[in-house]
């Protein structure tokens, strides 16, 4: 008698819409028992991890600022997923986004005239995409791994980073901190809601969600990117090109990610920092599988994700808790979401060893 996995002849699809659901709702106990392991009321930090940052106006807006990084990059990524292009670099996309938005905001320190961060724009846009264009000239040229190749460069973006807060870009009046200049105001997002930090990058995400909508349900590019990544030989078989479809997918994904450290940097950060590699790259991942792939689920899969930063930082001031708790959240909600996906493509059974085998 043995274990095996057998793939289903058919997926259920109410469980491939289901399953996230269901993950969450696995994670939500799993962190219970974490929690009553480290001494704490399950409930009551259940309550103060993903309700309680719901309940003031402060905290709604915030998760909305939170969510808007996370739901670009996760956008750009999806398409790639789609089509198995395995952008895992989005980090370093995102930081170099950020160093080019804030190359020109630099440059054009002294206009106050112009609304600078429109430039920004653009700018973050294709420090991502060059980022990005990297892996795919490497996979589509010498066939080398865009995963191994977009994650090793999140390290070289992050080493780029340190070298410009700490030299050309450093901010002579900043007491010899690491950080370039505060962003005048003609560099900074304007805000959309007075009394809240809620600026045109959360309304820029939503754009996001409704183009990628489009181009996924509604167009020629959304069917190969679904074909590609389904039936791959029925795919070269229509003459669907893999290289181009690679191309698109790290320069889509590479932009997307750019543009979301442009209006971070010009956002709720306001300057460029070591901090400023948040993870959200890597977060966004999880979002994306969350979302199912698709860009109206990667919206309330950012939201979530989202809720779960502000939870645990909320956590670690109201119960002590450690940092790490949000990202051992995240990393028990990739799990279980991996899990249901490999229980809705095969199944487990129990075989009996053949007569007369040894």
């Amino acid at each position: 008698m043995r274990l095996e996995v057998i793939p289903r002849g058919e997926r259920s699809k109410l469980w491939t819409y289901a399953s996230p659901a269901l993950a969450i709702l696995l994670t939500l106990g799993t962190a219970a028992i974490i929690f009553l392991l480290l001494g704490k009321d399950p409930l009551e930090a259940l309550r103060v991890m993903w309700i309680d940052p719901l309940l003031t106006k402060r905290g709604f807006s915030e998760l909305f600022v939170k969510a808007a990084p996370l739901v670009m990059i996760a956008v750009g990524l999806s398409l790639g997923f789609r089509a198995n292009v395995w952008n895992i670099g989005a980090e370093g996309q995102y930081v170099m986004g950020a160093i080019f938005a804030t190359g020109v905001a630099l440059y054009f320190y002294d206009v106050e005239s112009f609304p600078v961060w429109v430039l920004m724009i653009p700018a973050g846009i294709l420090g991502g995409m060059f980022w990005g264009a990297i892996p795919a000239f490497l996979k589509t040229r010498f066939n080398a791994s865009e995963i191994l190749t977009s994650l090793m460069l999140t390290y070289v973006a992050s080493l780029a980073l340190l070298y410009l807060v700490v030299g050309p870009w450093k901010d002579p009046e900043g007491y010899g901190f690491p950080q370039s200049r505060l962003l005048t105001a003609a560099a900074s997002s304007p805000h959309l809601i007075p009394g809240t930090r809620i600026h045109v990058g959360v309304l820029m995400a939503i754009v996001i969600v409704g183009i990628g909508w489009f181009l996924l349900s509604k167009s020629l590019l959304g069917f190969k990117l679904k074909v590609a990544g389904q039936a791959p030989r029925a795919a070269a078989y229509a003459g669907f090109s893999t290289k181009s479809l690679t191309w698109l997918s790290m320069l889509v994904g590479g932009g997307l990610s750019g543009l979301a450290g442009m209006f971070e940097v010009a956002g709720p950060i306001g300057q460029l920092t070591p901090a400023l590699p948040t993870g959200y790259g890597f977060t966004a991942i999880i979002v994306a599988f969350l979302g199912r792939l698709h860009p109206v689920g990667v919206l309330f899969g950012g939201l979530v994700l989202a809720l779960s930063y502000l939870g645990g930082e909320k956590a670690q001031i109201a119960l002590g808790l450690p940092a790490a708790v949000t990202k051992i959240n995240q990393g028990i909600l990739l799990f279980y979401l991996l899990a249901c996906d490999l229980l809705i493509r095969y199944r487990v059974a129990i075989v009996s060893p053949a007569r007369g085998a040894v």
